[in-house]
């Protein structure tokens, strides 16, 4: 699963996310996530997602596709020092679903890549019981690598990329049987 982690109007994740899903293995079946098309709410359930009672459709549907995934990379931008709200809000719909599942970050932002988006987002990756990658892509400035709707990476964010991909495979294969499906 490829998560765009931005809504925004003019997003340069979008195409940045699209990248991401040119490089993974083409043997890979890709869910591929627009949280602004998928538009959830912010969060409407009643009960605390870890109990899985949920009364909303949308929540539903997000629960079986989240539960669907072997693996997961976020696409995210940094805003104002942290991280995406909306992104946030699609980690906090869901709990057991999330449960052991690697998840890889490719990050994007200004000088710092969109490191501290990532930062503020490892204590709810790590609550819901998320793995996380070591290799982790950060772009910085990544808007001037964007042109006609396209991201061109460089060679160390192709490289680190791949790295990621494979640390993905092999986390989907170790964690399997710890995850609760």
């Amino acid at each position: 699963m490829i998560i765009v982690g931005s809504v925004r109007p003019g997003r340069i994740g979008l195409p940045i996310a699209e990248w991401v899903k040119t490089a993974a293995d083409p043997d890979w079946t890709i869910d591929f996530v627009d949280l602004a098309e998928l538009n959830l709410p912010f969060m409407d359930e009643p009960n605390h997602p870890s109990i899985r009672k949920y009364t909303k459709q949308h929540t539903l549907d997000w629960s079986a596709r989240v539960d669907a995934a072997d693996a997961v990379i976020l696409v995210t931008p940094e805003y104002n020092h942290s991280y995406s709200p909306v992104l946030k809000n699609a980690i906090d719909f869901l709990s057991q679903e999330w449960w052991r599942k690697p998840v890889g970050f490719v990050s994007y932002g200004g000088v710092s890549g969109g490191t501290r988006g990532v930062v503020g987002l490892e204590p709810a990756i790590t609550g819901v019981g998320m793995v996380r990658t070591g290799a982790g892509v950060e772009i910085p400035f990544a808007g001037k690598q964007v042109e006609n709707g396209v991201f061109t990476p460089n060679a160390k964010e192709v490289a680190v990329l791949d790295k990621q991909l494979a640390e993905l495979t092999e986390l989907a294969v170790a964690l399997r049987p710890l995850q609760n499906r």
